[in-house]
């Protein structure tokens, strides 16, 4: 009767008799135990079985033991008294069993094969563990944690960031420019900012299965892991930290033109007071958990840039060409105009620095293989880009067409009348300004919570949230106060920051 077991070679075979055998795998070296020869291989082997009952076995030697001492053939041929009882061979396979009667018996394993590593799944485990880890945190981060944007969300989202307070220093800028360079630059800057939006939309999901949802994340995939975080993410936060400080300060000083211009009669307060009055809105915005959480204040804000830019370009129409305007360069020294026509165009580039949040609004939209989130962030990018076009062609134009070079840096300080108008106009401006910072602080506690909970291994809880970006607000409030004439900077943060990140990286 055979026994077939799986892996068993069919070159060994056991019997009453002394077989011939030889091995493949050795030299041939036989062991005997009463009536069963057994040649033992190298490798694993199962042995089919005739009239005594052998099992798998393994072993690295052509030696066996029986009942501890070793046997080999002597060469007289004479086998060694054995007693008529289970008899073991080695530590790992036979079993033999001399009876009246042949017993054919279920072959038993006494050795086990050896058992397999367990390392590889370990860290399969692990790997799976940490990815579900990194999935917690990243539904907790407020770019990523949520998905159901519209393409109006990019609309309105686009129309806050791009159309800042800085459209009111447009007249200016031209004054400092003229009228070729001044209509020329703002459209060319129109032009290649919207062309350089829509390389981003379409960046965004360049690699198949894989969002780009942060600036920084698409550098890290152009530049390299290192590289394209001390490339994008000094930039970026430049950007991001320098436009919260001026629109902190910008806000202070509209509050204050506000309270000036409706009570006339009352005391007059310092700055610094109206500035603490606009940042103590942000400490409580600034709890809202996710980019989509902040989408009516968005809107409101993007309602505000188009009022505000409305009254400015109507206002001036409206007062007509001042007596005496020029429009030849203001300053007297030729190093004068060098200069303040590099801060006019750093100027009117500050005025398109939506681009640093593109992704992050386009990382709120779903994306799904037949209809990308490309799809609906372009829709809203082109309508945010005519709205975009109708504020700053007009205010800019007309400004500088009705009071020429005697224009102020904010246009609305030029206009005063009707006092009722601008006043309001301000207050456009104090809401606009409370949504855009929202805006651009939204990324900055993103990477701030990121660092926290990724690298200082801090968990994603609502008391970090607390904590980390009151302290934010604090920061930008600290040095809004000690530097209240970060507004002449515009020009730096426009060439340092925004100019590199919205046309030269995406490149």
């Amino acid at each position: 009767m055979d026994v077939n077991v799986p892996h068993i070679p069919p070159f060994l075979e056991i019997s009453s008799a002394t077989p011939s055998y030889t091995d493949p795998y050795s030299q041939p070296y036989p062991a005997v135990v009463h009536n069963v020869v057994v040649h033992v291989p190298k490798e694993p082997v199962l042995i089919r079985v005739q009239e005594n009952i052998v099992s798998e076995r393994s072993t690295s030697s052509a030696e066996e033991v029986v009942s501890g001492e070793l046997y080999n053939l002597p060469e007289n041929g004479d086998l060694p008294a054995i007693q008529d009882e289970d008899v073991h061979v080695s530590k790992n396979v036979i079993e033999a069993r001399d009876e009246a009667e042949p017993v054919i018996e279920k072959p038993t394993i006494i050795d086990e094969a050896p058992k397999k590593s367990y390392a590889p799944i370990a860290m399969h485990l692990k790997a799976e563990e940490r990815m579900a880890e990194e999935k917690a945190i990243d539904d907790w981060l407020p770019i990523t944690s949520s998905r159901t944007a519209k393409w109006w969300f990019s609309a309105f989202h686009s129309v806050t960031a791009i159309v800042g307070a800085g459209v009111l220093s447009l007249p200016y800028a031209m004054s400092q420019l003229g009228w070729g360079a001044g209509v020329s630059f703002l459209v060319l800057s129109w032009v290649v900012t919207l062309y350089s939006l829509w390389q981003m939309v379409e960046m965004h999901e360049l690699v198949p299965g894989k969002r780009f949802d942060r600036y920084h994340e698409l550098g890290q995939h152009a530049f390299g892991d290192k590289l394209g975080l001390w490339i994008v993410v000094p930039a970026q936060l430049v950007v991001l930290i320098g436009l919260n400080i001026v629109y902190l300060i910008t806000g202070g000083i509209s509050l204050q033109k506000f309270h000036d211009l409706v009570c006339q009669t009352c005391h007059k307060m310092r700055l610094t007071y109206f500035i603490l009055i606009f940042s103590s809105v942000h400490f409580v915005l600034s709890q809202l958990p996710t980019f989509n959480s902040i989408s009516g204040v968005s809107l409101a804000a993007a309602v505000m840039s188009i009022s505000y830019s409305t009254v400015a370009w109507a206002a001036s129409i409206e007062k007509g060409v001042q007596r005496g305007v020029e429009y030849g360069y203001k300053s007297e020294t030729k190093a004068g105009t060098v200069f303040n026509f590099f801060n006019a165009l750093g100027s009117i580039a500050f005025a398109y620095g939506g681009h640093n949040v593109v992704m992050e609004i386009q990382a709120t939209m779903p994306s799904t293989p037949h209809r990308p989130s490309k799809k609906p962030m372009w829709k809203g990018a082109v309508v945010a880009y005519v709205i975009v076009a109708l504020c700053y062609f007009p205010v800019a134009i007309i400004g500088y067409w009705k009071f020429g070079n005697a224009v102020d840096e904010n246009i609305l300080i030029t206009l005063q009348r009707p006092r009722w108008l601008i006043a309001i106009a301000n207050m456009f401006v104090v809401i606009h300004l409370i949504g855009g910072y929202q805006l651009y602080a939204m990324p900055v506690f993103d990477m701030i919570e990121a660092v926290f909970t990724k690298k200082l291994n801090f968990k994603p809880t609502w008391y970090l949230r607390f904590i980390s970006r009151n302290t934010y607000v604090a920061f930008t409030t600290f040095i809004a106060i000690t530097f209240p004439f970060f507004n002449a900077l515009l020009g730096f943060f426009g060439g340092f920051g925004i100019v590199p990140t919205t046309y030269f990286v995406r490149n």
